[in-house]
């Protein structure tokens, strides 16, 4: 039998998976951490941490493969997809990094944001890119750089995703994948499939700091060196393969590979993406070529800042007896806890409504200075209820990106597939169901994006048929059917949840 190892670099943990090639999970391993927020709305990362837990995470599956009598020459390819690593890592000459990596949670760059705005011609960028203008793009994080830190821009050789990196030092070699570098907006052309002079020479971004090679999600970009081969297990010459931006390596995970098919992936944040083959920036969506059969199709998705982070806020900062109740439970998980009571809560949470907004807001809103807000308490309400309200807010901004998809595509399944960790909750599968209108499914084993990089791998690797690599390795299962009376009084509440952001919008500002 024949393996490979997906790895997938995340926000707040990287994660890898040892399959073989029928796509049936042998290990896993996963390494936890927090990007930096030195200051408000700041959020970055030293590469080093990502690759410390990439190195542990692929030595603990070839450990792992071993203990079951698998050679690790049996693994064909290892594959790393990545976090959106907004500006990249700023390398110099020889490859070092200069500064932390403003990644995509970042929203530093409101000042470059304006002063694109009223010295750039928009309508050619939103052309070209297919992208629009706001702090979350990477282009604008670069721009902050050369600011605000002109010492590191003037050093600067490439801006490199933190995927890229780590294959650089796994490799020697520099590629970027295609989704990775339309995911930075602002400098890379749609059409062509390659950074765009027209928008680097108006941005003032040369075009030298961009990595010549740009890459499939599905091509080796070379193979693994020598000096790797005692820490990692893996023989040297090993193929690597690109990978992508973990949103796009997840919804294929989820099986989607044909235009029309959609998927949310919700973890920390949360994004909504479909398969499309053209792009329009209006609708206020990200585009990106799609991770598999990129040439042709194109991914275009949007997303909350805050989803999963907006239920760990409020975990942490406000049920502090849940979590200390659920300490003397066999599942320890005071989130069941806190689903328990919320179950009893009735949908719209007896009037309150929760804007999740807590690091700003990215589509379809666009706003660095939105802040999250809880509308309409009472002394009635309960912890149990604003928890709800966090659940039913995400899934408002769900349908809010859901909404503005539809205006550029003809065509969405009829069924709404969800990865991430929020497919653990049944309440807020349920929630989803009867805020979207959509049948909700989830994939039955808890793989995501580390098991789409696994199988970009076996692709690269040429262990799976081209039938194969379109259905996919996942087993999906139905979670959730829409309730009629929810979709009525969830179709009222959804009207108060996009009208209450425009109302506050100038009392937001004024806060920030």
């Amino acid at each position: 039998m024949e393996y490979v190892i997906g790895v997938d670099i995340g926000t707040q943990s990287t994660k890898a998976l040892l399959v073989d090639r029928n796509g049936a999970i042998v290990a896993g391993h996963s390494a936890s951490y927090q990007p930096d927020t030195p200051k408000a709305l700041w959020a970055e990362q030293w590469p080093s941490v990502w690759f410390d837990a990439v190195q542990e995470c692929i030595a603990r599956c070839v450990q792992a493969a071993r203990e079951r009598g698998i050679e690790a020459s049996a693994i064909r390819a290892v594959c790393v997809s990545s976090l959106y690593g907004g500006s990249g890592i700023p390398v110099d000459n020889d490859i070092r990094p200069l500064h932390p990596c403003l990644i995509w949670m970042d929203r530093r760059a409101t000042a470059q944001v304006e002063w694109v705005r009223e010295n750039v011609d928009v309508d050619p960028l939103l052309a070209i890119t297919g992208n629009g203008v706001d702090s979350y793009y990477g282009f604008t994080k670069m721009l902050w750089l050369r600011d605000n830190r002109p010492d590191v821009w003037a050093s600067t050789r490439y801006f490199l995703p933190p995927n890229a990196y780590v294959i650089y030092l796994l490799t020697g070699e520099i590629a970027v994948d295609h989704s990775s570098a339309g995911n930075i907006g602002g400098v890379y052309d749609c059409a062509r499939r390659d950074w765009s002079d027209v928008m680097l020479d108006m941005l003032g971004i040369p075009a030298t700091m961009m990595p010549e090679r740009l890459v499939e999600s599905t091509e080796v970009v070379g193979t693994l060196l020598s000096q790797w081969t005692a820490r990692l297990g893996l023989p040297a010459g090993t193929p690597i393969v690109a990978g992508g931006v973990d949103a796009a390596v997840a919804t294929f995970a989820a099986g989607a590979t044909r235009v029309g098919q959609h998927v949310a992936m919700i973890g920390t944040s949360m994004c909504w993406g479909y398969i499309n083959q053209e792009v329009d920036a209006r609708h206020g969506l990200v585009s990106m070529p799609y991770v598999f059969n990129g040439r042709r199709d194109m991914y275009v998705f949007g997303g909350a800042i805050t989803a999963g982070a907006s239920v760990t806020w409020y975990r942490e900062q406000f049920c502090q007896a849940e979590i200390e109740a659920a300490r003397a439970l066999p599942h320890g998980d005071p989130h069941v806890l806190l689903e328990q009571a919320a179950a009893h809560v009735p949908p719209g949470s007896d009037g309150v409504t929760f804007l999740p907004y807590l690091m700003g807001e990215r589509s379809p809103v666009w706003d660095a200075k939105a802040s999250g807000a809880f509308v309409g308490l009472s002394l009635v309400h309960t912890r149990a209820h604003l928890y709800r309200a966090v659940l039913e807010g995400v899934a408002f901004a769900l349908k809010h990106n859901i909404e503005a998809g539809r205006k550029g595509t003809q065509t969405l399944d009829d069924e709404l597939i969800v990865v991430g960790g929020a497919a653990h909750s049944d309440l807020w599968m349920q929630i989803i169901a009867d805020v979207t209108g959509y049948p909700v499914f989830t994939i039955e084993q808890e793989v995501e994006a580390a098991m789409g990089a696994a199988l970009l791998a076996a692709i690269g690797a040429g262990l799976v048929s081209d039938e194969t690599a379109r259905r996919g390795w996942s087993k999906l299962i139905e979670r959730a059917r829409p309730n009629a009376a929810c979709l009525a009084q969830y179709a009222e509440r959804f009207e108060v949840y996009t009208g209450l952001y425009p109302a506050l919008k100038p009392f937001m500002h004024k806060l920030r």
